[in-house]
């Protein structure tokens, strides 16, 4: 099965300079700057033959130290199947913190854990009704005009039908204008369920500087089962 992925017109609002990471699917291992805060407004979904899922809402950042960063996703999710009724309701909170443990400056890369946790949903139409729990690491690395980062870890989860499954994925983005920040990426994710199915990703990113504290990203790729 042939979807489509996106994740478009975020607004990300800062107080700080803006990061690498968002809007891709692989993370980076950079955290936010000490005592500073990022605040993503932001909508994702999916779109494929048997209708449209996704979410929108609120992803926050705060620097708690200078290797430290801890981060709080509340989402609200919808569902809008082909045939049937849709449905809208809380998503999956998630719940991280982002510890950078060697520096680029150290050792020419830099890496970080981001383990997160996912609650289960508010709601029985969409998101996951159990929780369950990723252990990702990330490495990257910036020179000149250029970025790359990514990584992987696997997902820890509770419920009759789910199993536990891994991911990875990797991005190289460049800074063409002042404003402007073009990035490409893979991905691939291994089922989430016993009836599931692998699914391997590339997508494409921007980041467009509105300002020195408001930026807005974007992000679209087909996923292939």
């Amino acid at each position: 099965m042939r979807q489509i992925l996106f994740c478009a017109a975020v607004l990300l609002c800062v107080a700080g300079p803006a990061l690498a990471g968002p809007p891709f699917v692989s993370d980076d291992p950079e955290p936010t700057d000490f005592r500073h805060y990022e605040i993503y407004l932001y909508t994702e979904g999916a779109d494929n033959r048997l209708g449209s899922e996704g979410s929108f809402g609120i992803d926050f950042n705060f620097g708690a130290t200078p290797e430290l960063q801890l981060t709080a996703v509340l989402p609200l999710a919808y569902a809008a199947p082909e045939r049937g009724t849709g449905a809208l309701g809380i998503g999956n909170v998630e719940l991280a913190a982002k510890y950078r443990v060697l520096h680029q400056s150290e050792i020419g890369w830099d890496l970080a854990v981001f383990p997160r946790v996912f609650l289960p949903s508010g709601s029985a139409l969409v998101g996951e009704r159990n929780a369950s729990l990723l252990l990702p690491l990330w490495v990257g690395r910036d020179w000149g005009k250029w970025s790359t980062f990514g990584g992987g870890g696997c997902v820890l989860q509770g419920g009759r039908d789910s199993h536990d499954y891994c991911l990875m994925g990797w991005a190289v983005t460049r800074q063409v204008l002042p404003e402007l920040q073009l990035g490409i990426e893979v991905t691939h994710e291994g089922a989430p369920s016993r009836d599931g199915r692998a699914m391997s990703g590339i997508g494409a990113g921007l980041k467009y500087d509105l300002s020195a504290h408001y930026h807005l990203l974007a992000y679209a790729g087909p996923g292939l089962q």
